[in-house]
């Protein structure tokens, strides 16, 4: 039986090792093996144990979700891209004399956005 210790649990969790310390003093992750010793804890029973909390979760782990994780960073650069291009129609806008309203509603912003990226 594969056994981990608890920094390896955890990195398996994505949580620091304080993280899970506490989770384990709350019952809220798996028990220790019993013995003496550091404590360490059975592989397939902190895998399939429900990790609580909002941070990163173990699904985050596999193959299929660091592909969508790529597509999501690659959506981001894109709009990333087009923020910058509406910055950039918006001072061509106020140097034609353009009223902020139509143009925050032509780039489909806030007008206080288009005043902060306007300052």
């Amino acid at each position: 039986m594969e056994s981990w210790t608890a920094a390896q649990c955890a990195e398996a969790w994505g949580v620091r090792p304080g993280t899970w310390a506490s989770y384990v003093s709350r019952g809220q992750a798996p028990a220790p093996l019993p013995g003496d010793g550091p404590r360490r804890w059975a592989a397939e029973e902190v895998r399939a144990f429900p990790r609580p909390g909002a941070g990163r979760s173990r699904a985050g782990a596999g193959d299929e979700a660091r592909q969508l994780l790529a597509e999501m960073s690659d959506v981001a650069a894109r709009m990333e891209e087009l923020r910058a291009e509406q910055r950039r129609l918006l001072v061509a806008g106020r140097e034609r004399g353009l009223e902020i309203s139509p143009m925050a509603k032509a780039l489909g912003i806030s007008r206080q956005t288009a005043y902060s990226w306007l300052g």
